[in-house]
This record gives structure tokens, sequence and C-alpha cells, in this order.
């Protein structure tokens, strides 16, 4: 499947929604955390997988802030895994030259999770081949929110003109300015649903679902995605002749 991807024509930015983790543990007779444990190595290849093709953005879902209401067990087990990840993920980073960020509620997280995330997105700042993205306690309607309040605050303050506000001006108060928008979201376990995640950015993101649950997600997966979105003409709009003039 690798060999079939072109080269010249790969998405800027790729956006995954990492889901099935509970339903992996759970066909294995196992508590949903043995899922998010085994979801490392998914991770891992899928990150390695983009850096070596040359995608330049990788946006991962890792915890919505709708995923705060879950169980509490589970949820301190998320962030222990979290913390420990970072910590131990830093040397793969370094060695395939990643920079790490992060967008969402940063404050939110405890304060362990925020000391390892500094940590690790200073340690990694200069490197340079592909910036992978982590969305913590992120939703896009929390994405939206936080815009247009600060862009409030911004025309009652007089910086900015009602009258002036557009679409870039939006783009540029969301958490991710100065990111392309994803040109592709991947989703596993088939669910067909965005999940409230990169509401405004995906507005035409082409869509890859899978019914691979995300433990068993791996390279071959990523090249069949990359395959079928460059099988597809992206209009944004306009006709087909519009497009090959």
């Amino acid at each position: 499947m690798k060999e079939k991807i072109k080269q010249g024509s790969l998405p800027e930015h790729i956006a995954v929604i990492m889901d099935g983790n509970g339903r992996w543990a759970k066909k294995k007779g196992a508590a949903r955390v043995f899922g998010h444990k085994n979801a490392i190595k998914a991770v891992r290849d899928v990150t390695e997988g983009c850096a070596e093709l040359g995608v330049k953005y990788l946006t991962l879902y890792a915890f919505s802030t709708e995923n705060w209401s879950r169980p509490k067990l589970e949820v301190t087990a998320l962030m222990e895994l979290l913390v420990s990840t970072l910590s131990s993920e830093i040397k793969t980073l370094m060695d395939n030259d990643i920079r790490l960020e992060s967008i969402g509620d940063r404050a939110s997280l405890p304060p362990r999770c925020q000391k390892e995330l500094d940590a690790a997105i200073e340690k990694t700042s200069a490197n340079k081949r592909m910036t992978l993205i982590l969305a913590l306690s992120y939703s896009g309607k929390w994405d939206i929110t936080q815009a247009t309040k600060r862009i409030a605050i911004d025309v009652q303050e007089g910086k900015l003109k009602a009258e002036d506000i557009t679409q870039n001006t939006i783009d540029n108060y969301l958490v991710t300015s100065g990111i392309p928008d994803p040109e592709l979201l991947i989703r596993t376990s088939g669910e067909q649903r965005i999940s409230n995640f990169l509401i405004w950015q995906m507005a035409y993101t082409e869509f890859f679902i899978t019914e691979t649950l995300w433990p068993d997600f791996r390279k071959e997966h990523l090249y069949e995605a990359l395959v079928s979105y460059q099988e597809r003409e992206r209009r944004f709009g306009k006709t087909s002749e519009q497009i090959k003039k």
C-alpha cells in the first residue's frame, strides 16, 4: 500500500480520532484501561509513519472535554498513563526530530500532567521534521467559545472593531492559530461522527472511517487512508470543470 502513495500530494495535516480502546479491551475480557495502555503502540506507529512520509502536522484527539464525565477511576488512570507516556516517549520524539505541541484547556489537567507536558514541549521545541499535536481536554465547541470570548474582550477594549471581524480573524483566535486546517481526518472503530473535534477547522476535511479499533491501527492502515485520500477530488465548493482548468 505504501508504494501507491503519491509523494507530491500528501496532506500537510492529518487529524486522528483514536476510538475503540474500550471495545478492544472488552474483547480481551479486560478493563477499559487495558485498551488505553495498548494504544501507545498505535500512537507510535502512526506518528513515525507520518514523519517518514513527510506529513508536517499530526493531531491526535487524546482527551475531550466530555471525557471528564467518564468514571473517575478511568480518568485517573488515563492521566497517569499520559504522564508516563510523555516521559517515556521523549526519546522517540527526539530521535525522529518531532516537535510536540498541545491544544485544549491545559489548565484543567492535573498539575503533574501539566508539568510533564510542558517539559516535553520544551524539550522538543527545536525539532523540525513534524509537529505532533495532542488535543487534551479539547473540544470544538470549547475552542469556538474561548475564541469568541477573547474577540469580545478585544472589541470591548478597542483593540478590534466588530465590523472588521472576518473568518481569518476567528482563525487567529482559535487554539490552532498558525496551524493549517487538516486535509484528512482518520477515525477508527467505525463510528461516523466528529465527536466535537476541530469543528471549525474541518469545514473541508476529507474523512476516512475504518472499522479497525485504535489499538490495532498500524502504518499499513495509515497508508490505506492516504491512498483513499489521494483518489478523491477536492473541489472546495467548485465544480470538477473549474478544478481541472
